[in-house]
């Protein structure tokens, strides 16, 4: 898939317009938005995403945009993880309501900003050495299991920093408190950083520790690292809406963790059978790319579809307990 220098250049400008377009409205009127516009700001960045891979389908044929939305899919579902990690960084750093959109957009950019060396690095590894796609689909593999074995990590209810967000708190002085939605402020004569600046490098950072796991499962769909990246960027523009979006029905995904581990190991599977058929194994079958994307939907039907029903009859047992005791 060869992308000329001025399609590249085109994409990542609309991408950055729709990020700062998406940055003013939140700082005109920072709050926390509504359900309603929660649900239509999703509505149009899955519109955009559709759109995209429509167009990906029809100049670069039924391949590579087959790719493209398996990639997407995968990159929003798994995304889902983060946002359990971005209600507990809410919390234990008190990030004042009205902020939490600025919060999210500044760490998603940062996210997307350190992504994308990261892909840029890989895709150049794999150019090279193409035995890394054992050890990627080893480490999926691997991935899937520790997560079938311990579960979800928000249960843990405490957010661990990594580090470079220690460092960054040893490095800067930070302020006891917030000053507005201000990065820095002045405490004594003194200029420190507020809590704000620090929240907004845990988010981007944090996600860097997922892109771990998601960047080796995308690159099992895809090999083309322009997909590969605007996968991504899709992915990650529409998170801070779907925090505010699911941020109440989080906890009734109890069976999102089964799902995503399902579908790391089909693609970490997928990507040393494909390693082996390239290297000569005859036995060794390439799975198709609309084989990959209908495992992906249909794993998170029967996952969302189960994690509702489970939720809904815990509901009900503890309702009819509640009836019975009283």
């Amino acid at each position: 898939m060869a992308i000329p220098t001025w399609v590249w250049i085109a994409t990542m400008s609309g991408i950055a317009a729709v990020i700062a377009f998406d940055f003013y409205l939140v700082a005109r009127n920072p709050r926390d938005p509504s359900f309603r516009e929660s649900l239509v700001s999703v509505s149009v960045y899955v519109g955009l995403a559709i759109l995209f891979g429509l167009g990906v389908l029809v100049f670069a044929g039924p391949r590579y945009g087959g790719e493209f939305f398996a990639g997407w899919i995968t990159e929003y579902s798994l995304s889902v993880d983060n946002l359990f990690v971005f209600v507990l960084i809410m919390g234990r750093f008190a990030v004042p309501h009205e902020y939490r959109q600025k919060v999210l957009i500044v760490g998603v950019v940062l996210a997307l900003l350190l992504r994308a060396v990261f892909i840029a690095v890989g895709a150049e590894a794999i150019a090279r050495f193409d035995w890394l796609f054992y050890v990627f689909g080893a480490f999926l593999i691997f991935t899937a299991w520790k997560m079938l074995k311990e579960g979800p990590a928000a249960d843990e209810g405490e957010f661990p920093e990594n580090a470079v967000l220690r460092a960054v708190r040893r490095v800067l002085p930070t302020a006891p408190r917030y000053d507005g939605a201000a990065l820095t402020t002045r405490v004594a004569g003194k200029r420190l950083v507020t809590p704000m600046l620090i929240v907004m490098v845990a988010v981007g950072t944090t996600d860097l520790l997922f892109a771990v796991d998601s960047i080796p499962a995308i690159f099992g769909l895809t090999k083309e690292p322009y997909l590969v990246l605007t996968a991504n960027a899709f992915a990650l523009m529409g998170l801070r809406q779907l925090f505010f979006l699911v941020g109440g029905l989080l906890d009734r995904l109890v069976h999102l963790g089964k799902g995503l581990a399902v579908i790391l190991a089909f693609i970490g599977v997928k990507l040393i059978l494909e390693a082996l058929h390239h290297h000569g194994v005859a036995w060794a079958p390439e799975i198709p790319i609309l084989l990959s994307l209908g495992v992906i939907v249909v794993v998170l039907l029967i996952t969302t579809a189960a994690s509702l029903l489970a939720s809904r009859q815990a509901r009900l047992r503890s309702e009819q307990e509640g009836a019975a005791g009283s």
